[in-house]
């Protein structure tokens, strides 16, 4: 999906947090199938706080689970301020609500019992959690860590799957290093000779790819933008979160 903006950062595109704002309150199938959609890529940060907030991994998976349900079936959704309708402050607000309000409930249920909306795999939810290495920062710091993490993963994974669509997906696999390191670090003539292309043709196949991952992280945020937000303004306070965590 392409990202219009004016050179402020508004967004002009109908975003997957729009159709469900839009719809708030009603049974819109789009919206329902929007909601379950943001339920199923965000659920890690959600879960990565609840962890720090020191509970077990088991209750966290219930927790997890049982958060989304409600959101779903209790349409939290049209509670949502829509002058300030970030997806990523709404999930993190409500989710403190819920906590406060609904886990002793939650956590009392027999494990695996009810209707989740969510399925997670609990070595793989732990696994993640483990790696995120940073004991030192807060619940809802960590949260915005891995909502940013998040966001550059769905990125990483979208532009794979363009460079797979056309045929290159071993040029991919050879040059993805190129986003994340310095030019200066890279060796590109060992490039050149794997690719069998010229330095300057690596040199520049490195700054298409870097470009258009800035252009999918971008079109990521906004998807969890309502229209009319600050992008560069979210794309700030993202960065000032991976910072942070340093």
């Amino acid at each position: 999906m392409s990202i219009e903006s004016t050179s402020h950062g508004d967004i002009f595109v109908t975003t997957r947090w729009t159709v469900v704002l839009n719809a708030a309150g009603d049974s819109s199938l789009q919206a329902a199938r929007a909601m379950e959609e943001i339920c199923r890529i965000y659920w890690f940060p959600l879960y990565a706080y609840i962890r720090r907030r020191g509970h077990s991994p088991e209750d966290a998976e219930d927790l997890t689970q049982e958060f989304f349900r409600q959101l779903l079936e209790k349409q939290w959704i049209a509670e949502a301020d829509r002058n300030k309708g970030k997806l990523r402050a709404f999930l993190i607000t409500a989710l403190k609500h819920f906590m406060a309000k609904e886990w002793r409930k939650a956590s009392a249920k027999k494990r695996g019992s009810g209707r989740h909306m969510l399925s997670l795999d609990s070595s793989i939810a732990e696994g993640r959690y483990a790696s995120t290495d940073f004991p030192q920062i807060e619940a809802e710091a960590l949260f915005d860590r891995q909502w940013a993490l998040t966001l550059l993963d769905l990125t990483l994974k979208r532009l794979e799957l363009e460079y797979a669509d056309n045929g290159k997906t071993e040029l991919f696999k050879a040059l993805k290093n190129g986003l994340v390191m310095a030019h200066a670090s890279l060796d590109y003539p060992r490039l050149a000779r794997q690719l069998d292309m010229t330095e300057g043709a690596v040199r520049v196949t490195v700054h298409r790819m870097r470009k258009r991952f800035r252009e999918l992280y971008r079109s990521e945020i906004a998807q969890t933008l309502p229209p009319g937000s600050d992008l560069d303004e979210e794309l700030r306070h993202l960065a000032g979160g991976l910072v942070r965590a340093e």
